[in-house]
């Protein structure tokens, strides 16, 4: 006979948190018109700004219809000099790493990957000093709960001391989240409405 498999409590909350959050998550980003959407997350705002040293490396994501949109950012930052990289995974199972995105105004240099759009394998390994996340829930505080597969949690607790800031959607602010050691927080958050932080 064998023993009943043990539940995580924490596992289970988030799992439930997560559900309930993309539902809020997608039903918001569909209400947006695509007027209003498009003059959403043009250019960082000149706090998160001052948070990039001179030169740096920007990681950043290309965006799902339901997340706070992040390629204006990628533009942005590009036209201002600075080297920018996406997230690019060669399987489900392997972690994230960053290769340069040498072209955000055409997107010439992209190829399809497990999760959506990645840079060309052929396009450089760089290592982000700053990281724009995407999220499906937040804190106030800096508290961040991501899609469940570890991949930026994971990411920054290898790349230590890397500048960690969120976007989302006002509507994914929670007032706490079941969290875990390995959950890294944020040094800023950006919604369409707010700046929360530095931290």
């Amino acid at each position: 006979m064998t023993s009943p498999v043990e539940t995580n409590p924490v596992d289970e909350e988030k799992q439930r948190l997560r559900r309930a959050m993309r539902k809020a998550r997608r039903e918001h980003a569909a209400s947006l018109d695509p007027s209003v959407r498009a003059l959403l997350f043009r250019r960082p705002p000149n706090p998160v700004l001052d948070l990039i040293p001179a030169g740096s490396t920007i990681g950043l994501y290309y965006n799902t219809p339901d997340e706070a949109p992040a390629l204006s950012y990628a533009r942005f930052l590009f036209e201002q000099g600075h080297k920018v990289a996406l997230p690019w995974i060669a399987t489900a199972d392997a972690p994230m790493l960053f290769r340069q995105w040498s072209d955000p105004i055409g997107e010439s240099d992209l190829e399809s990957g497990p999760y959506g759009p990645q840079p060309s394998a052929e396009n450089p390994i760089v290592v982000p000093d700053v990281l724009f996340c995407p999220l499906v829930a937040f804190t106030e505080r800096g508290e961040r709960m991501g899609q469940g597969g570890a991949f930026y949690d994971g990411w920054l607790g290898r790349n230590p001391g890397r500048i960690a800031i969120g976007m989302a959607w006002d509507v994914q602010k929670v007032d706490s989240l079941p969290l875990e050691p390995h959950d890294a927080p944020l040094k800023a958050i950006v919604t369409p409405t707010r700046l929360y932080g530095p931290f």
